[in-house]
C-alpha cells in the first residue's frame, strides 16, 4: 500500500513518520482545509474500504454517513483550535458496515492551518467483549440455581412420579392417561434440571492441543448423519492454523450445538447453507481486571447460516438462560455453550442480519504456538 506524505511532514522525516503512522492499529485520517483527505494509514484504508489514492479524491463527508457528528467535531477543532475528544460515535452504514461505533480524537494541525488529524478507535470488538462477560456472569448465576434445585426438587419429583405409578396400577383405564401425564411431565422436569447441573460444574478444564479441524470435521458428519442431512455444509479453513488449547469433548459439544441451531433456523429452505470458517486473527488480547494476565485470542471459529437471523431486540440477550426462540426451548443450550468458552479464556458474539448469521469464537492458541502481538483490550464488565 503506498500513502501520499501529508504537507506536514517534510522530506527528510516523511518516511519514518509514515512508518509510525502505519504500525499504528488504530484508523488515523489528516483532512486538510479544503475536507479533503490528505492521508490515511493502513488500518484507515481497511476501515474505508478504499486505498489511500481513493481516498484522496474525495472529502471526508463522502465516507461517513450523512449529518455525522464528526463533521461537526471537526469544525469545532478548527474553530477552537484545540483537540476534542467525542465517545461511541455511531458511525455505521451501507459503506462502512454495521456496528460501527467508535471513539474519536480530533485535533488541529499546527503547521498546516484548517486541517486536522482524526484517531478512530473501533468500540464494538470491546463492547462486544464486555457483552461477553455478562453473559457469562448471567451463566454462573445459574450454578447457585442448579445446585439449589437438584436437591431442593429432584428428590420431590420422585415421590411424585413413584406415587403416580402406584396410583396407575389401581386406576381405571380412563384415569390412567392421567398418571402417566404425571410421570411423563416429572420426568420433563427431572431432565430439565440434569441440563441446568451441567453449570454447577466448576472443575478445572481439561485441556491440551486440539486440532480445530478435526472437531469440525467431526462435527460435520455427525450433522450430515442427522439433523442436517438436507443441508449443504461447506468449509473455508486456514490450513496453517495453530492447534486450539481447549477440551476436545467440549468443543465438539460447542460446536454441535451452534451446527444444530443453524440447521434449525434454516430450516426446509431448499438453498439452506451452513459455513464452517477457520482463521488467525491477531486483534486483540483481553486483559483480565485485577491482574497482570492478558489472554490472546488469535484462533477465530465461525459458523454461518443463511436463515432468517435473530430478532435485532433478543441479540442482546442471545447468550443468557431461559432466552429463545424455540417453542419447546429451554434456552440453555447458547448459555451452555458461553460457560464452556468463558471457561476456556475465549469469547463468542453473534452478529446477524436477514440471510447471515454468524457465531464467532474467539479462542488462545495452545502454548506452543507462537502468537503475534495484539491490540490489547480492557473490559469494563464483570470478570471471573
Amino acid at each position: 500500500m503506498t500513502n501520499d506524505v501529508p504537507s506536514s511532514i517534510d522530506n527528510g522525516g516523511s518516511a519514518v513518520a509514515i512508518a509510525v503512522l502505519n504500525a499504528i492499529q488504530n484508523p488515523v485520517v489528516m483532512v486538510n482545509e479544503a475536507g479533503l483527505v490528505a492521508f490515511a494509514n493502513w488500518e484507515a484504508e481497511a476501515f474505508f474500504g478504499a486505498s489511500a489514492a481513493h481516498l484522496a479524491r474525495y472529502k471526508i463527508s463522502t465516507f461517513i454517513p450523512f449529518g455525522s457528528p464528526l463533521l461537526a467535531l471537526i469544525d469545532q477543532v478548527r474553530e477552537r483550535r484545540a483537540p476534542i475528544n467525542e465517545y461511541r460515535v455511531d458511525l455505521s452504514s451501507p459503506r462502512l458496515g454495521q456496528d460501527k461505533l467508535v471513539d474519536l480524537y480530533v485535533a488541529p494541525v499546527v503547521s498546516d492551518p484548517g486541517s486536522v488529524v482524526i484517531v478512530f478507535q473501533e468500540r464494538s470488538m470491546a463492547d462486544k467483549i464486555d457483552r461477553q462477560l455478562t453473559h457469562r456472569a448471567a451463566a454462573r448465576s445459574v450454578t447457585g440455581l442448579a445446585s439449589m434445585l437438584a436437591h431442593e426438587i429432584k428428590n420431590p419429583l420422585s415421590g411424585i412420579r413413584g406415587a403416580a405409578q402406584l396410583l396407575e396400577q389401581s386406576v381405571v383405564d380412563d384415569d390412567r392417561a392421567l398418571t402417566r401425564l404425571i410421570c411423563d411431565e416429572t420426568d420433563r422436569i427431572v431432565s430439565l434440571v440434569d441440563r441446568m447441573e451441567v453449570f454447577s460444574d466448576e472443575r478445572p478444564v481439561d485441556r491440551m492441543p486440539v486440532n480445530i479441524h478435526s472437531v469440525l470435521d467431526h462435527v460435520k458428519a455427525v450433522a450430515k448423519a442427522g439433523f442436517a442431512r438436507h443441508l449443504r455444509i461447506t468449509e473455508n479453513y486456514d490450513p496453517s492454523l495453530p492447534s486450539v488449547y481447549a477440551n476436545r469433548d467440549q468443543l465438539v459439544q460447542v460446536f454441535l450445538n451452534l451446527v444444530k441451531n443453524a440447521a434449525e433456523a434454516v430450516g426446509d429452505r431448499s438453498d439452506g447453507e451452513i459455513v464452517l470458517t477457520t482463521a488467525y486473527r491477531s486483534g486483540i488480547r483481553l486483559s483480565v481486571a485485577g491482574t497482570r494476565e492478558k489472554i490472546s485470542l488469535p484462533l477465530e471459529f465461525c459458523v454461518q447460516d443463511n436463515g432468517p437471523g435473530v430478532p435485532a431486540d433478543l441479540l442482546p440477550h442471545l447468550f443468557d438462560p431461559f432466552i429463545t426462540t424455540k417453542t419447546n426451548g429451554s434456552g440453555l443450550g447458547l448459555a451452555l455453550v458461553a460457560k464452556i468458552i468463558g471457561d476456556h479464556g475465549g469469547i463468542i458474539e453473534c452478529d446477524s442480519q436477514t440471510n447471515r448469521t454468524t457465531f464467532r469464537v474467539l479462542m488462545p492458541a495452545s502454548k506452543d504456538a507462537s502468537v503475534d502481538d495484539a491490540t490489547t483490550i480492557t473490559p469494563t464488565g464483570p470478570t471471573r
